[in-house]
């Protein structure tokens, strides 16, 4: 699709980086990178594309359509549309992301169309996103949870005019290593927390994940994706098995990222009930937090305070070029913002969850839609 001297297209995955194929796939992380600090006006969420590249490819548990967007020949950002196959199957995940001086020109409109066309095309009646606000003064907007604010900025503005409703507030949360969380800090939260969880073990992994932990991590992953709070957004409870855990595992290991989950285990029945993952790049500073849940049934009793200082006293010595872990938590998940205040993370920025139904018209238009696209992550 052309606009102006915009052009958006379809954008080739290549199966290595190595080969002719592979300059757009290059190019397109290059520019998302820069996206990503001009949002946030730092380098923290900087990715390299041999990280990026096995979370692109083909899967048989979502769809994931990814174009470029050029203004005048210029790379200036991309669009992207994931497709779950698994649980509900009406929602679809969107993503556009353009650099900054190719703002106010109907380029990211055009974006939208496509995405909205392509979501109708798969039969998906709703679209979510989620969106960096950083804080600034001025108008806020709040969610119907009642629970934190983001500025009504050019992002809110967009998805206010493309007919999102804003749903959730998430917190986007830094763990200073080189100042907080020293070893005497952590230290006495894990002793503190170890106290409270009587009944239970820490057990702890690197991809690919043993045998043994298979089923309960595949378990606890598949509760993830429903248990966390979601607020209005609709989430599509996803099934995770074992063939699902080997594809996660490789995506880390072919990334060459460093990882640990951490988990705990209830000693009376032998299963794994907790569990939270660090995941950092050769030489970069930032580790993510990824994924953190303790099972509905097993709270009360201080496990995600007893995972968490766990994982960060092994990562100092795993991981000690990092610098900093960034985390994302509802800011209706007061438990584990407690966590996570007490161990010494702060807010740096808030994100809007932000949800859209699709309306009939869409569906129509859908109808003269081609199918297009490729991997996205």
């Amino acid at each position: 699709m052309e606009t102006a001297n915009a052009l958006i297209r379809p954008l080739t995955i290549p199966s290595t980086l190595g080969g002719p194929d592979a300059a757009e796939f290059l190019e397109m992380v290059r520019v998302r990178n820069i996206v990503y600090e001009e949002i946030s006006g730092n380098r923290d969420e900087e990715l390299d594309a041999a990280v990026l590249l096995p979370a692109y490819q083909p899967s048989a548990f979502d769809e994931r359509l990814l174009w470029s967007i050029r203004d005048g020949g210029e790379f200036v950002g991309r669009a992207g549309l994931d497709l779950p196959r698994d649980g509900d199957e009406t929602i679809a995940y969107a993503q556009i992301e353009l650099r900054r001086h190719a703002w106010g020109r109907g380029i990211g409109t055009a974006a939208h169309e496509i995405l909205e066309s392509a979501a109708a095309a798969h039969g998906r009646r709703v679209i979510e996103t989620w969106i960096e606000h950083p804080s600034a003064a001025g108008e806020q907007l709040t969610p119907p949870t009642g629970f934190g604010r983001i500025p009504l900025d050019h992002a809110a503005r967009f998805a206010l005019r493309h007919g999102y409703e804003l749903q959730q507030v998430e917190r986007k949360s830094i763990l200073d290593l080189t100042t907080d969380a020293g070893p005497t800090l952590l230290d006495d939260l894990h002793r503190q927390a170890a106290a409270a969880a009587t009944g239970y073990d820490i057990v702890s992994w690197h991809p690919p994940t043993p045998p043994e932990f298979v089923d309960d991590y595949a378990w606890m992953k598949s509760r993830m994706s429903v248990d966390a709070p979601s607020a209005g957004m609709d989430i599509a409870e996803e099934q995770w098995d074992a063939a699902r855990i080997a594809e996660h595992d490789t995506h880390w290991i072919d990334g060459g990222r460093t990882v640990l989950i951490v988990a705990a285990r209830h000693r009376e029945s032998g299963r794994l009930v907790a569990f939270t993952e660090l995941a950092s790049s050769p030489g970069h500073p930032v580790t993510h937090q990824e994924d953190t849940l303790v099972l509905r049934e097993h709270r009360g009793h201080r496990l995600g305070m007893l995972i968490k200082t766990a994982a960060l006293r092994h990562w100092r010595g795993l991981a000690p070029h990092t610098q900093r872990v960034l985390t994302y938590n509802a800011e209706e998940n007061r438990p584990m913002l407690d966590v996570n205040e007490a161990i010494g993370f702060r807010p740096v920025a808030y994100i809007g969850a932000w949800k859209k139904s699709l309306t009939a018209a869409c569906a129509v238009a859908a109808d003269t839609a081609g199918r297009s696209g490729s991997s996205d992550s």
